[in-house]
């Protein structure tokens, strides 16, 4: 049992704040890689989730591209912070979160990529040019950040 599990039993479906990690990992062809999410359905965005205690937030993204697409990833470059009320989240279940999102890029990965089946019905690289139209919102705002500030110099 995790730890966001764990405070959901003492506090139901209350409100609550939780922070969590997502990494824009681009290919030597400047490709971004997104993962086609279970949840929402038919939409896409990139690796990433919530922080486990005494976790870094680097430690979190390098956690959760490793298991949900098998890739290790190096020397993470941040991009920003992202918190507030348009991150207010109503899960199928009927709990409550604002997210807090800390959102880094990288060039520098290895492995073999493989998809994680419990969140991800596929994984693989787009151009920027022709990103799907179903991205998760605030991953959205994330990658246009991205794409407008850093992606000319990575």
């Amino acid at each position: 049992m995790g730890y966001v599990e764990d405070l959901r039993k003492i506090i139901g479906s209350r409100p609550i704040i939780l922070v969590g990690s997502v990494t824009v990992i681009v290919n030597d062809e400047g490709e971004i890689l997104l993962q086609e999410r279970t949840y929402p359905p038919g939409f896409w965005g990139l690796p990433g989730g919530l922080m486990e205690l005494g976790e870094t937030t680097e430690e979190t993204a390098r956690r959760e591209v490793f298991e949900e697409t098998s890739l290790v990833v190096d020397q993470l470059q941040f991009i920003n912070v992202y918190s507030g009320p348009e991150y207010f989240v109503r899960a199928q279940n009927g709990d409550e979160f604002f997210i807090v999102t800390v959102a880094y890029y990288t060039k520098h990965f290895s492995g073999e990529m493989k998809v994680d089946f419990s969140e991800s019905i596929s994984v693989r690289f787009f151009h920027p040019g022709n990103l799907p139209g179903q991205l998760v919102k605030g991953h959205k705002v994330i990658l246009d950040e991205f794409l407008s500030k850093h992606y000319k110099n990575i």
